[in-house]
């Protein structure tokens, strides 16, 4: 009974925090623009905004150019400040979203546990920001913030400091440690992005299964 309870509360769309997928990136290792990837048939865009549907109510793309993602049946937002990276595509974020709260994670990310990311929003409690950590790394992409964090990153970006990390100290942090992220899934897996086409091409077999 217990576990049916535990796999209906985690069908629940979760209305309090918004689904962000960052797609801003230049993908220049690549070469071109990872968001259109084909996995299959599927786009990798679109295969990552299906899997953000499943889990939250609302979900936004934060993007460099609006143009290519027209076609998209979800709010698209222009970055604010161009050029930035990743803490720019975070910033906007929160500056967009109607609630309290975003989990955001990178276009290029194609693997979403579903578990972990319903696991991640269920510690957050008054947490500013959950932040997955393994070893002495830390996955600021796959990671929920809260619009508490935007004083901190405005900070940062105004004194041209554009790593995600540098704010973590001036707010609550809860890191999900290596061994809670296990109980769904190993951390490669979890976390693994694309870089560059042999990555891809390597992946691919993964991917589609």
């Amino acid at each position: 009974m217990v576990i049916m309870k535990e796999e209906s509360e985690h069908k629940k769309l979760y209305a309090h925090i918004t689904g962000v997928i960052l797609a801003g990136g230049l993908s220049k290792r690549y070469g071109q623009n990872k968001a259109f990837l084909k996995i299959g048939s599927t786009r990798l865009i679109d295969s990552i905004i299906e899997e953000m549907k499943t889990i939250f109510k609302r979900v936004i793309l934060v993007v460099n150019e609006k143009k290519d993602y027209e076609y998209l049946e979800i709010p698209v937002v222009k970055d604010l400040v161009k050029g930035l990276g990743p803490i720019g595509g975070i910033y906007t974020g929160l500056m967009s979203i109607p609630d309290q709260a975003g989990f955001f994670v990178a276009c290029d990310m194609p693997l979403i546990n579903r578990q972990l990311v319903h696991y991640m929003v269920d510690i957050k409690g008054n947490h500013a920001a959950v932040v997955p950590s393994v070893a002495n790394n830390i996955e600021p992409l796959h990671a929920i913030y809260a619009q508490s964090c935007l004083g901190p990153i405005r900070n940062l970006i105004d004194s041209k400091r554009y790593q995600v990390r540098l704010f973590y100290d001036q707010v609550p942090v809860r890191y999900v440690k290596e061994d809670e992220i296990r109980r769904f899934s190993s951390p490669s897996r979890a976390f693994l992005n694309i870089n560059t086409p042999d990555e891809f091409a390597k992946i691919q077999p993964l991917l589609k299964a």
